[in-house]
């Protein structure tokens, strides 16, 4: 615990500014403000299902201004207006958002559960292709990247297990445990969770319905995995070489982007958390206690929930 808290204290200590983090919280205030509004992803983006390069265009357009615009603030209060003179900064950043924005925007896996055995098991397919498509839009994508681009790591972007130091995560895990059995009795909650919903595909398969159930689970604790590595590995470890602490300010904002489809409290909580576990990934040099929080929560909410249910 004592290292962890000392990485955020020297980190907020290199890093932080009073006129630096305000402009920045003044950025996002007002980002997350005009999106709740207007309802931008859900009401206008997600329009376009049916148009997915247009789609896939406008999350772009949605992830450059939250990342350029914030890296601009910190660049300019930190006076390293060289950053922008260089080409790995565009490459690498560029990069990132538009396998993110092609992830975003892909809808294709509508297709593909129609086709899996002629549709009879469509709602499932759905669910797990949602979650498993990551694969090949967002890991894929940067496996490739990682192997043609010269990098300064020999490391995947922090996805190389590192099992020293995790043992904090796992106490971080532990302390989530009460609150998230307090949300769990929330109607709000119970409205949202859990993911998993009945289907007929048990029934197709002839098995027990918690078969699917797993299967199901595994898939939606898969897709943290690809998020992790964009944000906590990409965007700060991968840019660490480019950006050095300040790779962890442009992906803690484009991360609460990400958020805009969800309820207002978790876009807020994604700020902090975001940031937790931005400097934690730049100092470690591994995604896997991101990895660790993210799946335990994840599953953690699933579990409350299934059990909430059982005992009604």
């Amino acid at each position: 615990m004592r290292q962890f808290l000392r990485y955020l204290r020297e980190h907020w200590k290199a890093d932080f500014r009073p006129d630096l983090y305000a402009t920045l919280g003044l950025f996002l205030a007002a980002s997350i403000s005009l999106n709740y509004y207007y309802d931008i992803e859900d009401s206008h983006i997600d329009l376009y299902v049916s148009a997915p390069l247009k789609r896939m265009s406008l999350y772009f357009l949605l992830y450059a201004f939250a990342y350029y615009g914030s890296a601009a603030i910190w660049i300019y209060f930190n006076r390293q207006g060289h950053i922008l003179r260089k080409p790995a900064f565009w490459l690498f950043s560029g990069f990132g958002l538009v396998v993110f924005a092609i992830y975003a925007g892909f809808y294709g896996f509508d297709a593909w559960s129609a086709a899996v055995f002629g549709g009879q098991i469509y709602v499932y397919a759905f669910y797990l292709f949602r979650n498993l498509h990551s694969l090949l839009t967002v890991v894929l994508p940067l496996f490739l990247f990682y192997k043609l681009v010269p990098q300064p790591s020999s490391a995947f972007y922090g996805l190389k297990p590192k099992w020293e130091g995790l043992k904090i995560y796992g106490w971080l895990l532990l302390l989530m445990v009460p609150i998230i059995t307090y949300a769990s009795f929330q109607p709000s909650f119970l409205a949202s969770y859990p993911s998993y919903e009945d289907t007929n595909a048990n029934e197709f398969f002839g098995v027990p319905e918690w078969v699917t159930a797993v299967v199901y689970e595994l898939a939606y604790g898969w897709d943290f995995i690809p998020t992790e590595l964009m944000f906590r590995g990409f965007l700060v470890i991968g840019m660490t070489h480019i950006l050095g602490r300040g790779a962890v300010v442009p992906m803690v904002v484009t991360y609460a982007f990400i958020h805009f489809g969800k309820p207002p409290g978790e876009t807020i909580s994604s700020i902090f958390g975001g940031y937790i576990l931005g400097v934690i990934a730049q100092r470690t040099r591994s995604v896997w206690g991101g990895i660790i929080v993210h799946l335990g929560v994840a599953w953690l909410m699933e579990l409350t929930a299934f059990l909430q249910l059982a005992f009604r």
